[in-house]
């Protein structure tokens, strides 16, 4: 499944390709994705924060496609609504950003939803961190439609 999201990010979504942005690793917990410094960085030598702030809403977005998939939900029509990333300390490294996989509470309110509404809300956090630290916290909502 996550190499069919990848194609599926680097066909529709093309920035995602430049900034090689690749699905690392999907579990019950979280969705890895990384991305290298050296084509996303800035001219302080970090992380740029464009690349940053995309690879959070990409990554929460991939990982409501992945909740789509898992609950048989047929929806060509994720959006992300609302969003929020605070930047804590910069980035040096390549890019690692790990997005929390919602509840299974979370995901139950939202699959009732979409069987009763065909539309639903629901909020992802993404975090990029080095060396154990958060360097950027991300909040986002994201709507699902049938």
């Amino acid at each position: 499944m996550i190499l069919e999201l990848q194609e599926k990010l680097h066909n529709e979504i093309p920035m995602t390709k430049l900034m090689q942005l690749k699905i690392k690793k999907y579990d019950n917990k979280n969705l890895q994705t990384t991305a290298p410094l050296n084509i996303n960085v800035n001219d302080k030598g970090t992380a740029f924060g464009g690349s940053l702030s995309t690879i959070t809403i990409i990554s929460a977005w991939s990982m409501c496609w992945l909740l789509v998939k898992e609950l048989n939900i047929d929806s060509k029509n994720i959006v992300v609504i609302k969003n929020e990333n605070s930047y804590l300390k910069p980035v040096t490294n390549d890019i690692e950003c790990f997005t929390k996989k919602p509840s299974e509470e979370e995901i139950s309110i939202l699959k009732k939803k979409l069987e009763r509404k065909e539309s639903a809300s629901i909020k992802i956090e993404s975090k990029i961190i080095q060396n154990k630290e958060t360097c950027v916290q991300f909040n986002g909502v994201y709507v699902i439609k049938k």
